[in-house]
């Protein structure tokens, strides 16, 4: 249950209105993690750009390596909203509850590529000990893994994206939708 008010589209108004329309036509359903944003709308169109531009843009990260950090990150946070919604994501690709759950619980026992191990030790470093970066580089391990300066910085987005919104959903207690986040347009 959410910790502050949230508009809900039966009582919106003027421009959230308007958001909260465009975002049913386009991603098929109105998400929770949008509605706790209904106190500022402008907010719910600028996380929303954000999140197509991290997640959905040009990337030597495949859509499945994106939605692969979403579930690590989310997890190591202990953010089960985000961790359902992107493991729901990540099965578009994976076709395999067992191997989700299994990245959920110890990715290195699922047979990944190097790289893709590379880039969940990553983005689980950087999501628990972010100051480690002040001691060591810990992207000289995705170079060695032949990761591009491009690729790491889309890796490092995917990685702060995810903790910035595993943070917002967990402090104002979003609550996962009753359909267990299964009809959205990922």
């Amino acid at each position: 249950m959410s910790r502050i008010h949230v508009i809900q589209p039966k009582d919106a108004q003027g421009r959230l209105k308007e958001i909260y329309v465009e975002i049913e036509q386009k991603r098929g359903q109105l998400a929770e993690v949008h509605k706790i944003q209904s106190l500022r709308p402008e907010s719910i169109v600028k996380h929303m750009d954000l999140y197509m531009e991290i997640m959905f843009s040009r990337s030597e990260l495949s859509r499945a390596q994106r939605e692969m950090i979403a579930v690590v990150v989310s997890v190591a946070n202990q953010c089960s909203y985000c961790a359902t919604h992107h493991g729901n994501a990540l099965l578009h690709y994976w076709k395999d509850p067992d191997t989700l759950e299994l990245l959920k619980t110890n990715f290195h026992s699922l047979g990944l590529s190097d790289k893709e191990i590379g880039l969940c030790e990553f983005a689980k470093t950087l999501t628990l000990h972010p100051e480690i970066n002040l001691h060591e580089d810990i992207t000289q391990k995705l170079k060695s893994l032949n990761f591009s300066d491009s690729a790491i910085l889309d890796a490092t987005l995917v990685v702060s994206y995810f903790n910035f919104v595993n943070r917002m959903v967990l402090t104002l207690g979003v609550a996962l939708e009753t359909d267990g986040g299964k009809n959205y347009n990922y």
